[in-house]
């Protein structure tokens, strides 16, 4: 049996990211690891959908177990950090958040979750966070380094394949539905938007196709995925477009999960690895 931990940044992202490749990896009789820099309570939550009073980062942490029970994830962990908000908000500069946590510091959070359960797979975010978020940018720079402090045998960039945005954007719109037209979709981050230590923010998502490196396919688990997705009914209600979606647009948009994969090992591949990720076609 092997082990991937899939770190994130708030709940729901691994359901959106990566929650067909953790399923598939418990099919196939792998431990599976959830971490979390924050509890997400900077989210936007569902008009209506919180109690009086009702606390969102603990719904939100409620929320992410019931993902983790569909998944069929093993442990959930928290690294204790607040949500940072939206790049460019005030709330970027507050003490706590995971934006300002000191990356060495938060490292060695996360590294005693490495230590304890020697993943063979780490997966993280590309260096943009996917599209620009202040905290999903963290979790690129404070997995990168706590892969250094407890090495793991294959840290996976977890990223969106942007050609394949564009391709369904265009089918969409061809279609009738209400999207961004594809043609107004810039193809690079626009450069007067920049975040802390000249990181660049991206308006735009994942990374062109060709700098993927590799790719789970998740057909088999669709289902799940979406039903990982619905669990986070504070931030998906149920006339989300990812809710609504026909199961073959859900299923061509978010069936391939898409990486770039740093290999540090010599010699036979990881089970869990070899299993699940498939190089990407040329």
């Amino acid at each position: 049996m092997g082990t991937i931990l899939s770190f994130h940044a708030h709940p729901d992202d691994e359901a959106i990211a990566s929650s067909g490749t953790l399923a598939r990896a418990v099919d196939a009789g792998h431990r599976v690891v959830l971490v979390f820099g924050t509890r997400g309570e900077l989210g936007e939550p569902v008009p209506g959908v919180l109690a009086e009073g009702e606390q969102l980062g603990l719904r939100r942490t409620a929320e992410v177990y019931e993902s983790a029970r569909t998944i069929g994830a093993h442990r959930v962990e928290f690294l204790g950090y607040t949500d940072s908000g939206m790049i460019g908000e005030p709330t970027n500069d507050v003490p706590w958040c995971f934006w300002q946590a000191d990356v060495d510091h938060a490292a060695r959070r996360l590294a005693a979750i490495l230590d304890e359960e020697r993943p063979d797979v780490l997966t993280i975010y590309d260096e943009n966070g996917g599209y620009g978020h202040p905290d999903h940018i963290q979790v690129h720079r404070v997995g990168m380094r706590a892969a250094e402090l407890v090495p793991v045998p294959v840290v996976a960039q977890g990223t969106m394949n942007r050609d394949l945005i564009q391709r369904a954007l265009a089918m969409a719109h061809e279609m009738g539905i209400e999207v961004p037209d594809p043609t107004e979709v810039p193809d690079e981050p626009p450069a007067d938007l920049e975040a802390a230590d000249g990181v660049t923010a991206a308006v735009t998502f994942g990374k062109p196709e060709s700098e993927l490196t590799h790719v789970v396919d998740t057909s088999a688990v669709t289902a799940r995925k979406r039903a990982s997705v619905l669990a986070h009914a504070s931030q998906i209600g149920p006339d989300h477009f990812m809710a609504t979606m026909p199961d073959e647009v859900f299923a061509y948009v978010f069936g391939p999960e898409w990486y770039i994969v740093d290999e540090r090992f010599e010699g036979e591949a990881p089970a869990v690895y070899a299993e699940l990720f498939e190089p990407k076609a040329d």
